[in-house]
């Protein structure tokens, strides 16, 4: 997982807004719908993030096709010092 957010946050251009989804997510769950309008990035664009984060074990979705609510997974919560680690040095 340390290597996975390393990747996804720091070695491909979408890492700021992943780290703004993950931040997001640790408020409450929502649906990509709510975080396009939350974070005024793209619909599609906060698909294909959801789709990376999903890959990687960072969030799942709940069981809804329509508008379903995104978490951030319990494998996550375990890295979570990590992920505030690599977005200090991302800020920096």
């Amino acid at each position: 997982m340390e290597k996975a957010l390393w990747y996804l946050l720091t070695a491909t251009r979408g890492g700021a807004n992943r780290a703004r989804i993950i931040d997001a997510l640790t408020e409450r769950p929502q649906n990509a719908n709510e975080l396009a309008d939350e974070l005024d990035v793209g619909y599609k664009t906060i698909r294909h993030h959801m789709e990376q984060l999903e890959e990687h074990d960072i969030v799942e979705s709940g069981e809804e096709s329509y508008a379903k609510l995104y978490f951030l997974t319990d494998r996550f919560d375990k890295y979570r010092e990590t992920f505030e680690d690599i977005t200090e040095q991302m800020d920096t």
